[in-house]
């Protein structure tokens, strides 16, 4: 296809990360839940790769050597496709907190994977944020120390000198290298960047058009873009626990990308930094021993043996408007049960959908419906969270049963620690995020007032002295509360069901937990309704504690004749 403006180099440059991966949701994200994500990358890398391939444009691909490890077929396809593959680092993290070794080990380790993975030595390095000259220049001395050829991190500032805001070569202790920083304008008063990315997003394009026009016009060196490619997806899963800010950020106008990317592939001609440089990516000699048949071996370990000598439980999960948040529920699980089994667990799980009013039903029995170690129920009516787990209590057909939130709030894995409290005698294990060895992560102040707050009246109105009396995260002795009835059938239930228990002479055991804040959805807690529910059930817990007595007691919950599990296929 011919190109109009052949005037100057163009260098595309893409990164290869996943919407979960991206420093504006860094403090909500926690690198070890990755795996639980749903991952777009590879649809999305697929993409980018077909919008250069229509206009015959090659490019260098910084990728994240967590992705390398996970899917080397897919740098397998970068590479067979003509383009150059370069390090973003193992993790998306911030340079900030590391030493020389650590930075240095996180290189070898990313090239490790990505050259393992498609037989490409990495000669380039982007890290995961903008970089300044004045405070991380460092990484330049150990980057031509372990042999990189060029680096793309740094983003020129007011202060920077004019021969740093282009491509140029650092001398570095008897060795050289490139560095190519993000391609910048002078306003007079400041630098504004326009290399791409969210640049080119939420700053109006007619302004961005024109400065990439003049800046061969001003500057011999290449002009240095980029994209992520999950600015190719406007149907990426919604963070709605990010900040106002770092929502618009992320996800403004992400349907703009492709429309810009075609209207610039159209104009210039682009090529890798390794096209520029003259260098040609060898296979090196030795991919550290790492190959993708032993790396599929770590993701995925050998089945255990038979379940017969295994104890069984069930953990029973409600759902009311929980479409959102399914898939990473679904990603959870998957690991949950294979630690569980490993751990001498035989697991059955038990959804109870709370009469939803979005997909969530249809996206369980999709996710879920054709294991034989799960089964769904649905009430005939929303009824609460509380309704929710005491439908589930009774359903179970084993005799320890745990609780958990559908939204993943505290860590699944630690039922196993939870079940090791489960000892003979001990009736509930409560998760405890206010205990002195537990703790909160980005949780709204207002919900932690409030839960504090009841917990602190509930502790002079029962027995039992705990630390939290509000979480869903528990693990039950079923015989203890199966036939329990309840006034409240809400998030005042998860405290009632505690509260009689106490009352009725039951063992509770606190768990110190960690508290996350939602990532998908939004709370169905009412704030003012709440705290005037937790001083009425104060009321009838006092009262039931004074006089042994109460109000009549509600009748039994009611669900569908709506229960589905497959038969024929194993978990």
């Amino acid at each position: 296809m011919s190109k109009p403006n052949k005037k100057g180099k163009h260098l595309l440059t893409v990164l290869v990360e996943d919407y979960f991966h991206v420093g504006a949701f860094e403090n909500l994200i926690q690198q070890r839940n990755w795996p639980n994500f749903e991952p777009r990358y590879e649809q999305n890398t697929l993409k980018a790769l077909d919008l250069l391939d229509q206009y015959d444009t090659k490019a260098t691909f910084f990728v994240l050597g967590w992705i390398a490890e996970r899917n080397p077929s897919l740098l397998r396809e970068i590479v067979s496709r003509g383009h150059e593959v370069a390090s973003r680092g193992y993790y998306h993290r911030s340079l900030k907190n590391l030493t020389d070794e650590e930075f240095r080990e996180d290189l070898r380790r990313s090239n490790r994977a990505i050259e393992a993975a498609c037989g490409q030595k990495v000669i380039g390095y982007r890290a995961a944020e903008k970089l300044n000259f004045e405070h991380s220049s460092w990484i330049l001395d150990v980057l031509a120390d372990e042999g990189f050829a060029y680096d793309a991190s740094f983003l020129p500032g007011k202060r920077t000198e004019r021969s740093k805001r282009v491509a140029h070569q650092v001398h570095v202790a008897g060795k050289a290298i490139w560095e190519f920083p993000y391609s910048t304008r002078d306003l007079g008063f400041g630098l504004i960047p326009i290399a791409g990315g969210n640049y080119f997003r939420q700053i109006p394009y007619t302004l961005m058009r024109h400065a990439v026009s003049a800046w061969h016009e001003r500057n011999e060196e290449p002009f240095v873009s980029y994209f992520h490619v999950w600015e190719l997806d406007p149907e990426q899963p919604r963070i709605s626990a990010a900040s106002k800010y770092n929502r618009i950020r992320h996800y403004r106008k992400l349907d703009k990308m492709e429309w810009i990317l075609n209207e610039n592939l159209a104009l210039y001609d682009c090529m890798s930094v390794a096209e520029h440089l003259g260098l040609k990516s060898e296979v090196p000699a030795a991919a550290s021993g790492l190959n993708a048949q032993t790396i599929v071996s770590k993701i995925n370990p050998p089945a255990s043996a038979g379940n017969s000598d295994k104890t069984p439980i069930t953990i029973v999960i409600p759902c009311y408007n929980e479409q959102e948040a399914l898939p990473y529920l679904a990603n959870t699980l998957r690991s949950v049960e294979s630690q569980l089994t490993e751990a001498g667990y035989k697991t059955s799980v038990l959804f109870v959908d709370d009469k939803s009013r979005d997909a969530t039903l249809e996206t369980l029995t999709e996710l879920f419906g054709k294991k034989r170690n799960v089964r769904i129920i649905r009430h005939e009516k929303n009824m609460g969270v509380a309704a929710g787990i005491m439908t589930g209590l009774r359903a179970a057909e084993t005799d320890i049963v745990c609780s958990m939130d559908c939204d993943c709030t505290y860590d699944p894995h630690e039922i196993q620690n939870m079940l090791k409290l489960m000892t003979p005698g001990v009736d509930l294990v409560t998760a405890s995020p206010y205990h002195k060895d537990g703790g909160v992560r980005n949780v709204p102040e207002w919900r932690l007032f409030l839960s504090r707050g009841a917990s602190f009246l509930y502790r002079r109105a029962l027995r039992s002295k705990l630390d939290t009396y509000t979480s869903c995260f528990r693990v039950y002795r079923r015989d203890s509360l199966a036939d329990m009835d309840l006034y409240e059938t809400g998030f005042l239930g998860v405290a009632e069901m505690l509260g009689r228990l106490d009352l009725a002479g039951g063992k509770i055991v606190e768990f110190p937990a960690i508290l996350e804040v939602r990532l998908f959805g939004i709370s169905k807690m009412k704030t003012a309704k709440t705290i005037l529910g937790h001083l009425k059930l104060l009321s009838r817990l006092t009262k039931l504690r004074l006089f042994g007595k109460t109000e009549p007691i509600r009748a039994s919950l009611g669900t569908e004749k709506l229960e589905i599990a497959s038969e024929n296929t194993t978990d």
